[in-house]
C-alpha cells in the first residue's frame, strides 16, 4: 500500500509530517489543551483499555473532581458516537478523567499511573497525541493539528523536536522498539 507523503514501516504508514513536523508541548503556555479541546468526540480508546479503566477506576476517581466523578456516575466514562469508542467529555470539552494543577489541565489516569497506584499509563490516543491513527486497510499514522499546540510548535523548533520525537515513549508503547528505531532511520534524512 503506498499514500502520497507517507512512509511504510513494517505495515504501518506514517505521513510525512510526522518526521519533518516540529513539537514539544509546552504545557506553560497551552495549559494541557490536549486534555480540554472543544469537539463532541472525546480522545479514542479501546475495548481492551475500557476494562482496564473500569478495573482501575476506584483509584483514578480519587485524581479527579466532584463534577468530573458525578459525570462517570451518570454516564459512565466512555461512550459509542458513530460506531467510535470514546472517552465522555464535560460539556463537550474537559476530558473526564482531567483535573487541574497550578491551572493546567492534566490526567487522572496519569497521574495514578505516576503515583504507582495503578499500571496503565493512559489511553494510547491520549499518549500518541498530535499524532492519530487512521485505519485505511491498516494504521496510519498522521498529525492533528490543533491552534491550540501554537506553543509546542515554537518549542519544537527551539528544542530542535520533531513529532515523531516528542512521541517517541508513545510509538514505542504501541510498535515497539524496534519498529520505533526503524522510523528514526528517516529522521532528518
Amino acid at each position: 500500500m503506498y499514500l502520497q507523503n507517507s512512509l511504510e514501516i513494517e505495515g504501518i504508514m506514517v505521513r510525512e509530517e510526522i518526521l519533518d513536523s516540529p513539537f514539544s508541548c509546552d504545557l506553560n503556555k497551552c495549559k494541557g489543551a490536549c486534555c480540554t479541546l472543544e469537539s463532541q468526540f472525546g480522545a479514542p480508546i479501546t475495548e481492551e483499555e475500557i476494562k482496564i479503566i473500569e478495573n482501575n477506576l476506584t483509584e483514578i476517581l480519587n485524581y479527579i473532581p466532584v463534577e468530573h466523578k458525578q459525570e462517570i456516575e451518570r454516564k459512565g466514562f466512555w461512550e459509542n458516537k458513530d460506531e467510535e469508542l470514546m472517552i465522555r467529555s464535560l460539556n463537550n470539552r474537559d476530558c473526564v478523567f482531567s483535573f487541574r494543577e497550578n491551572g493546567i489541565a492534566k490526567c487522572g489516569i496519569e497521574k495514578g499511573y505516576f503515583d504507582n497506584k495503578i499500571d496503565f499509563r493512559k489511553p494510547i490516543s491520549c499518549h500518541l497525541f498530535p499524532i492519530r491513527i487512521s485505519r485505511f486497510g491498516g494504521d496510519v499514522l498522521r498529525y492533528e493539528k490543533f491552534n491550540e499546540c501554537a506553543p509546542a510548535i515554537e518549542n519544537g523548533k527551539k528544542m530542535n523536536t520533531t513529532v515523531a520525537e516528542f512521541c517517541k515513549d508513545s510509538l514505542m508503547r504501541h510498535y515497539g522498539e524496534t519498529w520505533y528505531e526503524k522510523l528514526s532511520a528517516f529522521f532528518r534524512s
